[in-house]
């Protein structure tokens, strides 16, 4: 899939790793629409990236809400060519903890985010590009999903969220099987210790504690990193059905 002259939807797309994505689609002459709840973050990238990108106020697990930024991105640039799903919340929470059991709440809004926000995203999206037209390799669309390598390497307190990351590693093939015939592609990156909003508020001496038990690089990654990854998953069409960890050999301790 070209990136050039063709149209994606980045969830999560103002910030963190969403934020690189969309840059780096928006530096390679792409149509972009970028869906998230960040209203002043997301109307500011949207300035700032250029006259073909558009920021939609989107709640990923609302089906409406996701409908409305797939038919911005078809009725102001007339196509939906990819999506990259960024869009995702995490708590720090135990089975049972001194205050007891795990709240059914915060798990569910995990879950509810991280997961079915991710599908609702893919689901319509993948919708809206089965009605294209195919190129001449016979390919309609892609679609790049955000994991987590917690989703393989879950830490004490991350039950939910590596619930939900591994949810979306585990329907990454069969969605990929779904949509094959109407070719359209679904990779999920799984990233490691990244240096995202969700590390913001430590203080630099804990990043450095955090990037050093990177085997190589030794560091956090870049959201760049990230989004040099989905610029080669949009580009080479033989990527499919995969999960690429991404994360400098790291194995994730107990905690």
């Amino acid at each position: 899939m070209e990136i050039k002259g063709r149209t994606y939807l980045v969830s999560g797309g103002a910030s963190g790793l969403g934020g690189a994505a969309s840059t780096m689609l928006a530096q390679n002459g792409a149509n972009l629409v970028i869906a998230d709840l960040n209203q002043e973050k997301g109307h500011a990238l949207a300035k700032e990236l250029g006259a073909n990108v558009r920021f939609v106020e989107t709640n990923v697990a609302d089906e409406e809400g996701v409908r409305n930024a797939v038919n911005t991105a078809v009725s102001t640039f007339g196509s939906l060519n990819g999506a990259i799903n960024c869009a995702g919340i995490g708590v720090a929470e135990k089975t049972v903890g001194k205050d007891g059991p795990h709240s059914l709440a915060s798990f569910r809004k995990v879950i509810e985010v991280n997961l079915i926000g991710t599908f609702n995203v893919i689901r319509l999206a993948a919708a809206q590009m089965s009605l294209q037209e195919p190129g001449s390799d016979g390919e309609r669309g892609v679609i790049i999903n955000t994991a987590s390598i917690a989703a393989f390497d879950g830490q004490i307190g991350q039950a939910a969220y590596s619930a939900s990351k591994g949810g979306i590693v585990g329907m990454t093939l069969p969605i990929a099987r779904d949509l094959a015939r109407t070719g359209i592609r679904v990779v999920t990156i799984a990233p490691g210790l990244f240096d995202t909003p969700l590390l913001a508020g430590l203080p630099e001496d804990v990043k450095k504690v955090l990037g050093s038990q990177v085997p190589f690089p030794s560091r956090l990654g870049q959201p760049a990193e990230f989004a040099a990854l989905a610029k080669h998953i949009i580009e080479n069409v033989m990527l499919n059905g995969e999960v690429i960890r991404l994360d400098g050999a790291l194995r994730m301790p107990p905690k």
